[in-house]
C-alpha cells in the first residue's frame, strides 16, 4: 500500500487538531514548569487533589457548554453552586434523610435556578447576560438566607464520601467522567443535542425549520443549572459544609475552560 503526501489533507488535519495539540503542549509545559518549581507537584496525593478540584469545574463546564452552544451565557453558576450546597447540607444531617434526598434536592435547586434563567431568556426575551446576572445575585442571597450567613455543618459521612475515593480513583472524577460521556453522546446522537447546534448557528433558520427554539433554550439552561447543582453537592461533600460564600468566580473558570476547549461564544460550534 502506497501513501501519497497531500498538502491539503495535512492542512485540514492541522486546522482540526492543531489547536488541540497546542493546548496539550501548553498543559505539558505548565506541568513541567510546576514540577521544576515544586518537585512534589507530580506526587500522587497532589494530583489526586487537583483532580478532585478540577472535577467540580469540569461539571460546570459541561453544563455551560450547552448554554454557549445556543449563543447564550450563564453567569449564575457560582451562586447556584453555593445555593445547592447549602440545600444539600441542610438535608444531610446524620440520620435525617437517605443519601439520595440531599443529592436530589441539591440538583433540583440548581435545575430550578437554571429553569428560571431559561424562562426569562427564552420566554421573556431578556438578554442572557442580564437574566443570569440577576440569578447570580438572587441565588447567592437565598443561600445566605437559608444558611443564616454561616456554613451549614454536621453533614452525614455518607454524603462526604462523594468526595472520597473508589478503588483509588477520586469519586468526583468518576462523576465527571460519567456526566461528560452522557452529555457528549447526547449532543452528537440525539435530536435535542443537534437542535442546540442549530439554534446557536442560526436561530431564525432553526425556527423556520420547525425547531422549538424556546424549548431548546430552556432545556440548555435547565441542564446547566442541574449540573451546577450537582457540582454544589460535590463541593459541599468535599469541604464537609454547605458554604454560602462558595463558588465565587467559578462561572468565569467554567466559561474560560469551555472556550479554550473550542466552543464558540457566538454559539453553534463546540463539543464536550
Amino acid at each position: 500500500m502506497h501513501y501519497r503526501f497531500d498538502r491539503q489533507s495535512l492542512a485540514r488535519g492541522l486546522m482540526v487538531w492543531g489547536p488541540r495539540l497546542g493546548l496539550v503542549a501548553a498543559l505539558l509545559a505548565a506541568c513541567g514548569v510546576l514540577t521544576l518549581l515544586r518537585p512534589h507537584f507530580l506526587s500522587v496525593p497532589n494530583l489526586t487533589n487537583v483532580v478532585r478540584q478540577v472535577s467540580i469545574n469540569g461539571l460546570l463546564a459541561v453544563g455551560v457548554t450547552w448554554v454557549l452552544l445556543t449563543g447564550g451565557v450563564d453567569l449564575s453558576l457560582g451562586s447556584v453552586v453555593a445555593l445547592s450546597g447549602v440545600v444539600a447540607a441542610h438535608l444531610a444531617h446524620p440520620g435525617m434523610y437517605p443519601l439520595w434526598v440531599p443529592i436530589a434536592a441539591g440538583i433540583a435547586a440548581g435545575a430550578a435556578c437554571g429553569g428560571i434563567n431559561g424562562l426569562f431568556v427564552a420566554r421573556g426575551g431578556v438578554p442572557p447576560f442580564i437574566a443570569t446576572l440577576g440569578m447570580m445575585t438572587a441565588a447567592r442571597g437565598l443561600a445566605l438566607v437559608l444558611s443564616g450567613g454561616r456554613p451549614v455543618s454536621n453533614m452525614s459521612p455518607a454524603l462526604t464520601r462523594l468526595a472520597g475515593d473508589w478503588s483509588h480513583v477520586p469519586v468526583p472524577a468518576l462523576i465527571l467522567g460519567g456526566v461528560a460521556l452522557a452529555a457528549g453522546w447526547t449532543l452528537r446522537n440525539t435530536r435535542p443535542g443537534r437542535y442546540l447546534f442549530a439554534v446557536g448557528g442560526n436561530e431564525q433558520a432553526a425556527r423556520a425549520a420547525g425547531i422549538p427554539v424556546r424549548g431548546i433554550k430552556g432545556l440548555a439552561y435547565t441542564v446547566c443549572g442541574a449540573l451546577a447543582g450537582l457540582a454544589g453537592v460535590v463541593l459541599a461533600a468535599r469541604i464537609t459544609t454547605g458554604q454560602p460564600n462558595a463558588g465565587v468566580g467559578y462561572e468565569l473558570d467554567a466559561i474560560a475552560a469551555v472556550v479554550i476547549g473550542g466552543t464558540s461564544l457566538s454559539g453553534g460550534v463546540g463539543s464536550v
